[in-house]
């Protein structure tokens, strides 16, 4: 008689990066005959993928690591726990005797050997190496992920990421278009592009290599891939220099790319940038976006201010709110600096102190906000398009919670619809009547 599946718990801490990236060892798993638990009581294993971007993300991790192990450990049942991700990359040889409560670590470069590592904890022995599909997905929402590189070359002072990821890889188009048509066939209908720094994608190609060469050229192969369905395209993690004639133009151009840029400038003053070891101005900056507004209608922009980096004045400060109000910022994260082991700017003289970056903090978070609830309440009035993600219970009873092609899901806010019979994934033609922050209300049109 056949031995039940042995059950995996997944837990993902962390980026959409992160999520792609545990969607593929439990596509590996899943490959491989296991099956996936709904908690910790009906676990044979449980994995962790870890974030290390900043300190208080790897106390999280390392926390919640914690807490699982008191959790799966009580009792006469105990149950591995696999750390996967970015804290075993930054931290592996020190992770051993500093957590003896986590029975494996894996780095993110060794993901696709999961089967073996779960094998051997479990006690199951294959003979074989577990074969490792190119494509294979298990997302089942209405929007997935596409990873389209990893890693990164900047070195920018204050990220730990080149450290933790390696330098920068582009996955090939041929690899990247298959997973696009897979998830599109399996009932995506919006498409996220993301990577540490997407708009340079191509270039570490090999000069034989077939097919798209750049961002633009993939951007366009991805439309075409997927154009017989009614499919989004959108694209994260932009940095200025990646913004290219050619790719302006293919956004603009491409009916299933979305104007929506996200590029974290991270600060407008040319001193700050150097030392953080970024190029660009300010003139440089507010050229390109008021470049991006003029050339593409409708064009939504998402940026990112690093508030208190080491030696920035209270002058460089304003100016930075300064440009933010100037340039007027669909939506902006706001980060305080956080001194990252190993990292040049950790050392730098001049760390500003914890009250003082706290109240720079709040400002740029008032400013940020005040531009975002702005740009979302001029939607009031309009019609667009709106895509399903699920169904909630309120108070009041089921609501839609849907976004808009403004909004790039998990981070920009979303649409509340009352409740009708739609499946998710199904895109809505929505008249918005009413907003609260970054929220839309609105009804669907017939």
């Amino acid at each position: 008689m056949d031995q039940p599946a042995r059950s995996i718990l997944y837990i993902t801490l962390g980026c959409a990066k992160n999520e792609v990236d545990t969607d593929r060892m439990r596509s590996l798993l899943t490959a491989a005959g296991y099956a996936e638990a709904e908690g910790t009581d009906d676990a044979d294993l449980v994995i962790i993928n870890t974030c290390s971007f900043l300190a208080s993300a790897t106390s999280e991790s390392i926390e919640t690591t914690l807490e699982l192990a008191d959790e799966v450990h009580e009792g006469v049942r105990s149950v591995p726990i696999v750390m996967c991700g970015c804290v075993p990359s930054r931290y592996g040889a020190d992770l051993p005797a500093e957590l003896p409560e986590v029975a494996a670590f894996v780095r993110t470069d060794e993901e696709d050997g999961i089967v073996s590592v779960v094998d051997g904890l479990v006690g199951i022995d294959r003979g074989l190496p577990a074969h490792v599909p190119e494509v294979k997905r298990t997302v089942e929402g209405a929007v997935a992920y596409l990873k389209i590189s990893d890693g990164c070359d900047r070195f920018c002072s204050f990220c730990a990421i080149p450290y933790i990821r390696g330098r920068y890889h582009s996955r090939s188009a041929a690899s990247i278009l298959a997973e696009a048509r897979e998830l599109v066939a399996g009932g995506v209908r919006e498409l996220v592009l993301i990577g540490q720094d997407t708009g340079i994608w191509g270039q570490d190609l090999p000069e034989d290599a077939q097919g798209p060469r750049n961002l633009a050229q993939l951007l366009i192969a991805v439309a075409e891939a997927v154009r017989p369905e009614r499919v989004w395209i959108r694209v994260l993690y932009l940095q200025p220099e990646g913004m290219t004639d050619e790719l302006i133009a293919a956004i603009r151009d491409t009916p299933e790319v979305l104007p929506y840029i996200d590029i974290p400038v991270q600060h407008c003053c040319e001193r700050v940038l150097a030392e953080m070891n970024r190029s660009g101005s300010e003139a440089e900056l507010e050229e390109l976006f008021g470049r991006l507004r003029r050339e593409i209608p409708g064009m939504v922009i998402r940026t990112t201010y690093l508030v208190a980096f080491p030696g920035e004045t209270d002058e460089e400060h304003d100016r930075m709110l300064r440009f933010m109000d100037r340039i007027g910022f669909d939506y902006t994260s706001v980060f305080a600096f956080s001194p990252e082991d190993g990292t040049r700017a950790a050392r730098m003289a001049c760390q500003i102190d914890e009250e003082e970056k706290l109240a720079r903090t709040q400002e740029a978070m008032d400013l940020a906000e005040q531009l975002g609830f702005a740009a979302t309440a001029a939607h009031v009035g309009e019609r667009a398009e709106v895509i399903v993600d699920g169904i909630e219970e309120t108070d009041e009873g089921p609501e839609l919670i849907g976004h808009a092609w403004f909004q790039a899901p998990d981070c920009d806010g979303a649409v509340h619809l009352d409740a009708r019979e739609a499946a998710v994934g199904e895109i809505l033609t929505v008249e918005f009547t009413d907003s609260f922050c970054y929220e839309l209300v609105g009804h669907v049109i017939e």
